[in-house]
């Protein structure tokens, strides 16, 4: 039972991702018209006509089909996960969370297919995707720790480093919803060099497209420098802590390759691959960062187990008798 059910997570998992580059890629194209203002059909029809067919319906309606199929996926997960391990605290919450998001991903898609949606609403879609992602990596993990194969329950964080942890997921949407404003806008190619605007050396955007553009640069810059930051902590404090360590090292590089694949989208002038790649690692990005926020979620319980561990062992060797000497009493 363990053991199809781990399966059917990391399934679940890789099909999530699938749903996240198929979006990202549905917006690229500009395919989110591609079977017209019908939805769940594909203009009007179950099976659209051969004459009707286009390289935009073709994606649109593959995304759907892969997001109905991977939902239905994420429900199932969400209620052999309670059944299986809802002992576990996080694992109600996160089952609720996963299938949650994901439908009301599905609907605010379906909302901007039928009815058309402000772009700045339409950006709030990849940010939502995220979420229902994260919720399904870290059940996931949680399914993983069943047999202690992969255990981080004597994790203890400090405060500062809670504080930039909380700090950097919740900084991490600001970064997410300007990038996919950036593309909802059509503002990729608005500032054709960087890190500067077509060379301006004016660091103030002229209109609103720039300031977009700009904006997510400069927010981009941020986390890569808080998360550098918060990487050298790390690194120093936390060595023989190997999942937060490793965490760390591995979310500085993951935000290095997205500040260096942002930069490559503009130096390649929109490279499709580059772009999809851009996506990829965001989304890896806000996996990792999530599951530093869960291990941050334990570091108090685990404190005090950690405590009580230390005070019942003082305790017991407190009721140890001194050790006597061969030559004395």
């Amino acid at each position: 039972m363990q053991r199809a059910l781990k399966w059917f997570a990391v399934f679940t998992s890789i099909g999530m991702l699938l749903i996240l580059l198929g979006g990202a890629l549905v917006t690229k194209t500009e395919s989110g018209m591609g079977c017209g203002n019908s939805w769940p059909l594909c203009n009007g029809k179950l099976v659209p006509l051969p004459e009707e067919i286009t390289p935009e319906m073709i994606i649109e309606l593959a995304h759907r089909l892969v997001s109905g199929g991977v939902g239905l996926m994420v429900l199932i997960l969400s209620i052999w996960s309670w059944k299986t391990i809802g002992h576990i605290r996080e694992t109600k919450f996160l089952s609720f969370l996963s299938f949650f998001f994901l439908l009301l991903q599905g609907l605010i898609g379906a909302a901007a297919v039928m009815w058309g949606q402000s772009k700045f609403v339409l950006a709030i879609h990849f940010g939502v995707s995220l979420v229902s992602f994260a919720a399904v990596l870290l059940l996931t993990l949680l399914i993983f720790e069943i047999d202690k194969k992969f255990n981080a329950e004597k994790v203890v964080i400090d405060k500062r480093m809670k504080f930039h942890t909380i700090g950097v997921i919740c900084y991490s949407f600001v970064v997410v919803y300007t990038g996919a404003l950036v593309r909802h806008l059509d503002a990729s190619l608005v500032c054709i060099d960087w890190p500067l605007c077509n060379n301006s050396s004016s660091f103030m955007p002229y209109n609103l497209h720039q300031w977009v553009q700009m904006g997510h640069r400069a927010a981009a810059g941020l986390i890569f420098i808080w998360i550098g930051y918060a990487t050298y902590i790390a690194v120093k404090h936390y060595k023989h802590q190997k999942v937060v360590y490793g965490g760390w090292i591995v979310s500085f590089i993951l935000v290095s390759l997205q500040v260096i694949s942002g930069a490559f989208i503009i130096f390649s002038r929109l490279n499709l691959y580059i772009a999809l790649a851009h996506a990829l690692f965001i989304s890896c990005l806000f996996g990792v960062l999530s599951y530093l926020l869960l291990l941050t979620s334990r570091s108090k319980r685990n404190a005090v187990a950690l405590n009580e561990k230390n005070a019942d062992v003082k305790h017991q060797d407190s009721l140890i008798p001194p050790a006597t000497t061969a030559a004395g009493q």
